[in-house]
This record gives structure tokens, sequence and C-alpha cells, in this order.
């Protein structure tokens, strides 16, 4: 799988009565056995205040690469796909739960990820090698 891009930004009301604003949204775009897939995941924003429960990491940005911010948002469609490989044959995912948000990073291996987006922001790819794992 070759990611080519991971990315993610808060919903804004599109209407003065519509609940948006409580919502991230958070893709990645890969590409696997020759086709280009995207993959989104919108979440309940309450989530990232939690970010030190269920991540190393203590707030928002979560760490800088190619001279980008990176959120939460930013890798949260990634961090399921990887975690549930079964995602890759979905188009998008609405999560409402926090045990289920959770979950999808229990196990995971975060350090690696600064690396996918010095990837991204240098060579515009990240290649998944099959042999690499980002589950303990």
């Amino acid at each position: 799988m070759i990611i080519k891009e991971c990315k993610g930004y808060e919903l804004e009301k599109a209407q003065s009565n519509s609940p948006e604003d409580f919502f991230n949204r958070s893709l990645v775009t890969y590409i696997e056995d020759g086709e280009e897939k995207t993959f989104h995941v919108l979440y309940v924003r309450y989530f990232d205040e939690f970010i030190n429960e269920f991540t190393s990491y203590s707030g928002n940005p979560l760490f800088s690469a190619a001279g980008r911010e990176i959120f939460l948002y930013d890798i949260a469609a990634l961090v399921c796909l990887l975690k549930n490989p079964g995602f890759r044959s979905r188009k998008r995912v609405f999560i409402n739960t926090k045990e289920e948000f959770t979950s999808y990073f229990s196990g995971l291996d975060l350090r690696k990820l600064p690396e996918v987006f010095e990837s991204l922001g240098q060579l515009k790819e990240y290649r998944l090698d099959p042999g690499v794992s980002f589950i303990n």
C-alpha cells in the first residue's frame, strides 16, 4: 500500500442550526492494487480532549513533520485503517463513542507516525512495507 495523503479538519456549520461544528473529518488517500482510494473518518471533536488517555501525546498539535503541525484529525483515518484492515473495503466510517475511537489507538506504535508525515512532505508518498507493523 502506498499512502498518498493524510489530512483532517474541523467541520464548520453550514447552517446556523446544524451540529457540524461538533465533528472532525479525517481522511487518508492511498493506492492499493493499482487503485487509488480515499477513506474518511468522521468523529466527535470532543474526543480530542482525551488525547493523553489513548496516545503518548499531551495535546494538539501532536507533533511537527515536514514543516507542518500534525493534529489528531490528521492521523485518525490512518490509525483506523492500520488497526482495522477491513476498512480498506469501505469509504466512510462514523465514530460516535469514545470507547470505539480509543480502541483504534490501542496497541498501535504511534512513534512511527512522524516518519509517515516526513515522507509525505518530502516524497509525496509513504510506502507501507508489509514487513513493517504499526501494531505492538
